[in-house]
């Protein structure tokens, strides 16, 4: 055989292109103009001058990077201090910190299923679940969206003796909670455990952003495990699992994204905490958050536009076709708005859409400034 052998993803790229799907990075500047509708940073601490110095206290104390994976010299008093308060926080008893959410969930539910186990997944639940599921060597049952029959179906009818239900507290695309109180109850009844990712509910649901499993009564629970992110409400970057003392023990010696991967860097694990004492001193940012959000989605349906109702902080605009939807947020910006765009694979084919996320700390005139975008994506 002759040529490259990988000229192959010149005709997969095209194919891409003919169908509006290529996707490009738009690096912005440190100064960026627009109005951040498209980012994760819920609480709008990401630069709230607090945090930052705990980024840059942490860089002076402890260097710019752990230096190695968490069980050589990864581990610090700081990730320790970090680990604790996340728990507090929730209401688990132990936490372990990794270096992304992604990895969080991964290392967690491939260490507490494999082989001769069951993994129960909502069909809308983020890649990173997905993606652990298929890792896991578990067999997997994917149900409806939100379907809690179909989850006490999957979970009454199996032959494995071991088995966990994993789902997105708040599903990233809609905005949606999943009922977790009612999932929670068919886990007991059928022996199996839960595994809540709070990637979008942590520092957004609940009293003071607890979380949507401490909303919901779950939090400490010994058969309940939470996953999450420090890269969105908290503005920094890393993931979390907060539960039992002994699956943080079980995750220490088996959960492999932990012991083969180098440690979250110090400067976010100090913006981490510091995000969390902020929003620990000032509780109302999520209710906050939270408010602005149904503002946002008010404005999209004053206007005619098709809208999810969020009960978090997203909030999703209906557009259809992928290209379509490119040029909606082309349009936003032209007139200084950055929103997020979702098209397959993130979303199925059909059904692309603006992705709208507050802040804690968008104004009267930043609303303002979001409907005349929104108006002119309605045209």
């Amino acid at each position: 055989m002759t040529g490259n052998p990988l000229d192959w993803l010149k005709t997969r790229a095209a194919e891409r292109a003919a169908a509006g799907l290529r996707r490009r990075l738009r690096p912005r500047s440190a100064r960026d103009p627009l109005l951040d509708l498209a980012s994760n940073d819920y609480l709008g601490l990401a630069r709230d001058p607090r945090v930052v110095a705990g980024a840059v206290d942490a860089v002076r104390a402890w260097g710019a990077g752990s230096t190695g994976s968490r069980l050589v010299t990864g581990s610090t008093e700081l990730h320790a201090e970090l680990e604790r308060e996340l728990a507090e926080h929730v209401g688990a008893a132990a936490g372990l910190v990794f270096s992304s959410g992604y990895l969080a969930n991964l290392g967690a539910i491939a260490a507490l299923t494999g082989p001769g186990a069951l993994v129960v997944s909502d069909a809308l639940n983020h890649a990173s679940i997905v993606d652990a599921c298929r890792l896991s060597r578990a067999r997997v049952v994917v149900t409806p969206h939100r379907d809690v029959t179909a989850v006490e179906k999957a979970l009454a009818d199996r032959t494995e003796e071991r088995a966990l239900v994993v789902v997105d507290a708040v599903f990233s695309v809609d905005g949606d909670l999943a009922p977790l109180a009612e999932l929670a109850g068919v886990c007991r009844r059928q022996g199996a455990a839960l595994l809540v990712d709070e990637a979008h509910g942590l520092g957004v649901i609940g009293t003071g952003g607890r979380g949507a499993a401490h909303a919901a009564g779950l939090a400490g629970a010994p058969d309940v495990v939470v996953t999450a992110t420090l890269s969105k409400a908290l503005g920094s970057q890393g993931g979390a699992v907060l539960a039992s003392q002994d699956v943080v023990d079980h995750l220490v010696d088996a959960a492999r994204t932990f012991i083969f991967d180098t440690g979250l860097a110090p400067a976010c694990a100090g913006a981490a905490l510091a995000a969390l004492r902020v929003l620990r001193a000032e509780p109302h940012l999520a209710e906050r958050v939270r408010d602005r959000a149904r503002e946002l989605a008010g404005l999209a349906h004053a206007l005619g536009l098709p809208v999810t109702r969020p009960e978090g902080a997203v909030a999703s605009v209906l557009i259809g076709e992928p290209a379509a939807a490119v040029r909606a947020a082309e349009r936003c910006a032209e007139l200084g708005v950055r929103v997020g765009c979702f098209r397959p694979p993130s979303v199925p084919d059909g059904v692309s859409r603006l992705r709208l996320t507050a802040r804690a700390d968008l104004t009267d005139e930043d609303l303002a400034l979001a409907r005349r975008a929104l108006a002119a994506v309605r045209g």
